[in-house]
């Protein structure tokens, strides 16, 4: 039996590969790690293991992401284990994992995933998928990270100063298995597998991933004006901004939302640029 370690080592602020030397010394001779970002042909690399060999998944939600969109093809019989070794940690908080020092079993949460299809491709995804400000923060701070600047990307005051002056809100159009609504002046309208993302926002408390039958929930920040969406928006971090009355949220098992502009979108945090409508199958 051996435990094949997948780390990312741009998780974690680029220390992921730091992090796993708990990993190695835990399993010593039975541990292998490799470095996903090189890994190019996954059937070939399940093809090759004993059934009672183990999965670990080093890394953060992105990583996540990545390996269930690679692997989407392939039939997985052996156990996948997460360790925690990222940034955002949305995926630990909305299964409750408070415990981050022993790898886990994830193998049901990464089965039957909903997809998004945008700009004709389509996609897994582990959280959810967010539309307006929150695309507006993951372009902005890609940008940051390509400067080379060594100072960490605030997510918060990057959405405090769009808010303010620089994100311009959409209309939208928002179909929820088969029923249309028009909502004016949209600031955010993510549609979700789980209760969090970006870094802690409590979108939509009451969505579970692993629900029966599945279903996402979407959630339409519209007409508010800034000063009261910046007013509003802390309470996010703790799933009370529903209590808006310009906040709505909609379950369904296919939801489309279109926006009347171009727009950046972010899919567990990466980012898709020039974005006007996607769709999502829980």
């Amino acid at each position: 039996m051996k435990y094949y370690i997948l780390y990312n080592p741009l998780a974690g602020n680029k220390t992921c590969e730091e992090k796993i030397n708990v990993l190695k010394e835990k399993y010593g001779e039975s541990a292998e790690c490799i470095d996903l970002t090189g890994m190019t042909d996954y059937k070939a690399f399940f093809s090759a293991l004993d059934k009672e060999d183990v999965i670990i998944l080093a890394g953060g939600d992105g990583t996540i992401n990545h390996f269930v969109n690679d692997t989407v093809d392939i039939e997985i019989e052996n156990d996948v284990l997460y360790y925690a070794a990222g940034t955002g940690n949305d995926f630990l908080r909305d299964i409750e994992v408070t415990d981050t020092t022993e790898p886990f079993s994830i193998k049901k949460y990464i089965t039957n995933l909903p997809t998004v299809t945008v700009n004709g491709k389509t996609h897994r995804f582990i959280n959810g998928v967010g539309y307006g400000i929150d695309g507006y923060c993951c372009e902005v701070g890609d940008k940051l990270r390509a400067s080379d600047s060594d100072k960490p990307i605030n997510y918060t005051a990057i959405a405090i100063k769009g808010v303010l002056f620089h994100h311009k809100p959409a209309n939208a159009t928002v179909t929820v298995d088969g029923v249309k609504r028009e909502f004016k002046k949209v600031w955010i309208a993510p549609t979700m597998n789980g209760r969090y993302y970006g870094g802690g926002m409590m979108a939509t408390p009451e969505q579970q991933r692993l629900s029966e039958p599945h279903e996402v929930t979407l959630m339409v920040w519209h007409t508010a004006g800034r000063l009261r969406t910046l007013m509003a928006f802390p309470a996010i971090f703790k799933g009370e901004h529903l209590k808006n009355s310009f906040i709505e949220t909609f379950k369904g098992k296919e939801i489309t939302v279109e926006f009347d502009r171009p727009t950046a979108l972010q899919i567990d945090g990466e980012t898709v640029l020039g974005v006007t409508s996607y769709t999502v199958k829980a």
